[in-house]
């Protein structure tokens, strides 16, 4: 992998991660903005700085690259590559992270859901529930397409749900993109980040709610500025 992907193992970080008291991050780099993979970080905060857990991994994102999604940062005014839904391309940016999910019961401390075929995320834009994970089986469906959150590939095994566009929450915008996750591989993606089953677990495992983690992605031009801002 390209030297320009890696970033330094130490670094500090205040400003916006000290107000939403982050102590964890996911760096995920990609040469450029057409590239489908890449490599991902992990980032610990100790002793007011950060620094790197565990060996970098090889990841693949949206079969189009990425596009610049919404998040916890400004996208550049001069930004060209926008996420939009179906577009192929996995979100640019900085974003919280939700639950964890998976087909089972798993042993970690971090807010895990077990998903059943019923379970759909709506990435229909003409529906109220757009970009919303919820059991079809108590709502009104109103939507004509949605991701099924379990089915009979592993994919959706073990994953975790990103907050890009206000995932779950009121005020989606209509067409940015929906049904973001970070999940077990096949490769290319519709616009998910994604890594083998084991280093699904142990990302799961490492996450911890109580350190507020977030995911910072984009491509290695990108991803110093959006540290940047964190200062």
């Amino acid at each position: 992998m390209k030297k320009s992907l890696l970033l330094v193992g130490v670094f500090t970080l205040s400003g916006m991660a000290q107000s939403l008291k982050t102590q964890q991050l996911i760096v995920v780099t990609t040469p450029n903005w057409a590239a489908s993979s890449g490599v991902l970080q992990r980032y610990e905060k100790s002793n007011h700085a950060w620094h790197k857990v565990g060996k970098r991994i090889e990841v693949h994102v949206g079969r189009n690259g990425l596009g610049w999604g919404v998040g916890l940062h400004t996208t550049p005014k001069s930004a060209k590559i926008i996420k939009k839904e179906g577009d192929g391309k996995a979100p640019a940016g900085i974003f919280a992270l939700k639950q964890a999910f998976g087909y089972f019961d798993f042993n970690t401390h971090y807010p895990y859901r077990v998903y059943k075929p019923t379970d759909h995320c709506v990435d229909d834009v003409n529906s109220r529930l757009y970009n919303k994970i919820v059991d079809s089986t108590k709502v009104k469906v109103d939507y004509k397409s949605k991701e099924h959150m379990r089915f009979a590939k592993n994919y959706y095994k073990y994953g975790i749900v990103v907050n890009h566009n206000h995932i779950d929450e009121a005020g989606a915008i209509k067409g940015a993109g929906s049904c973001i996750f970070i999940h077990i591989k096949p490769t290319p993606t519709a616009g998910c980040t994604v890594m083998t089953e084991s280093q699904m677990k142990t990302l799961i495992e490492w996450l911890d709610a109580k350190k507020h983690p977030l995911l910072v992605q984009g491509v290695a031009t990108e991803v110093p500025k959006l540290l940047e801002t964190l200062k």
